[in-house]
């Protein structure tokens, strides 16, 4: 029986697309439309494997990008029609990520500035460090913990396709268990690619991998991320406590 994950605050399209610009660090007015459209297939394809809840925004920005991934492969003519819709297409979807970004970068301010109370905004905090110098400590997004799970995954000898596992005979609810345990009276954290250290193939990764989703929307766990580094940390979540920064912690281990 297949297992379904619904993330109440799902990042949409644009978040992913202005991830993989970031991700891939280059200019939203100069989008490598190919390779844009193929990293963002990708996600989606593991986000079906994963059964996560995904909103009909994902697939209509989808054959957006594979129209325009298609005109570009062609040759371009003179007063060609589709080749000038395809233009205004993307100069659409480009204006949409800039006023997107934004909005982001706006609210972002505000949180930092903590002009209201924290549960006007998201449950998401960011965790201050007492170093000038470090680098912003934040919450995985969801896109981010993706990647890192495709990490995990081309490290494995499994030979199997990602895309070809099935979910029956799942036990998320046991793999819950035993993160649980192995994070109990841990409050350091545990590294995010530690959790997957007993998993010997793709099918118990992807388990493993699900049921945090699952305790992170339960609000049990939280995984954060220095955003100049792509170590994560897995912390569990109590009423009076707030995770240590990794930052700090790998300083101390120096």
């Amino acid at each position: 029986m297949d297992y379904n994950v619904k993330l109440e605050n799902f990042e949409g399209p644009l978040d992913l697309l202005l991830y993989l610009v970031r991700k891939n660090e280059i200019d939203i007015e100069q989008i490598p439309v190919i390779t844009i459209t193929t990293q963002y297939m990708e996600y989606l394809e593991i986000m079906k494997v994963l059964n996560l809840d995904i909103a009909g925004e994902f697939l209509v920005v989808a054959a957006t990008l594979l129209y325009l991934k298609s005109r570009a492969l062609l040759p371009a003519c003179e007063n060609d029609e589709d080749s000038e819709e395809a233009k205004n297409t993307l100069e659409d979807l480009k204006r949409q990520l800039l006023e997107y970004q934004q909005y982001k970068d706006v609210a972002q301010r505000l949180r930092a500035q903590n002009i209201l109370e924290k549960d006007v905004f998201t449950h998401a905090c960011v965790i201050e460090t007492t170093t000038d110098d470090a680098p912003a400590i934040r919450e995985a997004s969801i896109f981010e913990l993706l990647a890192a799970l495709k990490k995990v995954i081309e490290r494995t000898d499994a030979k199997d396709d990602i895309m070809a596992l099935t979910m029956e005979h799942m036990s998320v609810k046991d793999k819950i268990n035993e993160i649980l345990e192995r994070l109990e009276g841990v409050k350091d954290g545990v590294e995010f690619e530690a959790l997957f250290d007993s998993a010997p193939d793709r099918l118990e990764i992807i388990t493993t991998f699900l049921a945090i989703l699952e305790l992170i929307k339960m609000q049990a766990l939280k995984v954060y991320q220095n955003e100049n580094f792509s170590k994560m940390y897995v912390y569990t979540v109590t009423e009076d406590e707030t995770p240590a920064s990794p930052y700090e912690e790998e300083l101390t281990q120096e």
